[in-house]
């Protein structure tokens, strides 16, 4: 998969964020969501009702996502074609 320089962007600021705020506890996003009852994985993180959900598993939502990738091209791409990195960004910045 060939991602435009806006979506290694987007990567890079994600794995910045971790790495500058280790208090949220990032690294352990799959823990994060199973706390939230969503699995890690794409069809229980798109369903996954955000408007109730804290920062910390939002973000867990966005760090799932930008791993799967690892795992499975164009997983990610899906997550922004679905509107679902959109709508966690909206949520973040309701929080906010």
């Amino acid at each position: 998969m060939s991602y435009s320089e806006v979506v290694h962007n987007f990567i890079d600021d994600v794995y910045a964020f971790e790495e500058n705020n280790k208090e949220i506890g990032l690294n352990c996003y799959g823990d994060i969501l199973r706390d939230n009852n969503i699995e890690w994985g794409t069809e229980s993180m798109k369903n996954a009702n955000v408007s109730d959900l804290n920062a910390q598993c939002v973000l867990a939502l966005i760090m799932g996502a930008v791993r799967a990738e690892r795992f499975s091209d164009g997983v990610l791409l899906d997550f922004f074609q679905s509107g679902c990195i959109l709508k966690w960004l909206e949520r973040l910045n309701s929080i906010e």
